[in-house]
């Protein structure tokens, strides 16, 4: 009984942190790319987009954006960077160009030159992300029932946009981690 009550505290306490904000920013990026996500409406397809925007680190790269630059700039400035449209951003370490089109975001540093873009090719049919000069797809798809993913030894595989499919795909995921983490 303990247990219940201390599950609800903290489901509480989570649910009205994220209600409320504060001086540790709104984590616009990440939340934009989770209800991204969430307005997708296969829910095998969005499932397997949640996966593999984790074995492709994008909600890793898009947190740390967002606390690193993007919180920081919403903080002392009052305004949110990941609004779309172009906006420079003057940081404690450079400007930022801060560029949302529609199609996905691009951020650009004046001082490296360095660029971080998430696209969906409508052509392709096609999800990729590109950082450092690299592009790694995230998602194609094939047809209304197959998508093809990343798996984390850098091959592709087919899935089927169906329970079965999005379980085999999670069980790969999870044994590939399990086995690189021993």
């Amino acid at each position: 009984m303990k247990k219940t009550y201390l599950s609800v505290a903290v489901v509480m306490v989570l649910a009205g942190s994220m209600m409320f904000t504060s001086c540790i920013g709104s984590f616009s990026l990440t939340n934009k790319l989770l209800s991204w996500n969430n307005r997708i409406d296969n829910k095998f397809v969005n499932e397997l987009v949640f996966i593999a925007f984790w074995v492709v680190p994008v909600y890793e790269v898009a947190a740390l954006a967002d606390i690193l630059v993007i919180n920081s700039i919403e903080f002392w400035s009052g305004s949110n960077p990941v609004a779309c449209g172009t906006k420079v951003i003057e940081g404690e370490d450079g400007r930022y160009l801060v560029e949302c089109d529609g199609k996905g975001y691009t951020i650009t540093s004046e001082n490296d030159g360095s660029v971080v873009r998430l696209d969906f090719d409508e052509e392709d049919k096609e999800w990729s992300v590109t950082a450092g000069g690299e592009t790694h797809t995230l998602m194609t798809f094939i047809d209304d029932t197959h998508v093809k993913l990343p798996t984390p030894e850098g091959d592709y595989q087919i899935v089927e946009l169906s329970e079965t499919g999005v379980m085999a795909y999670s069980d790969l995921v999870k044994a590939t981690s399990q086995y690189a983490m021993n």
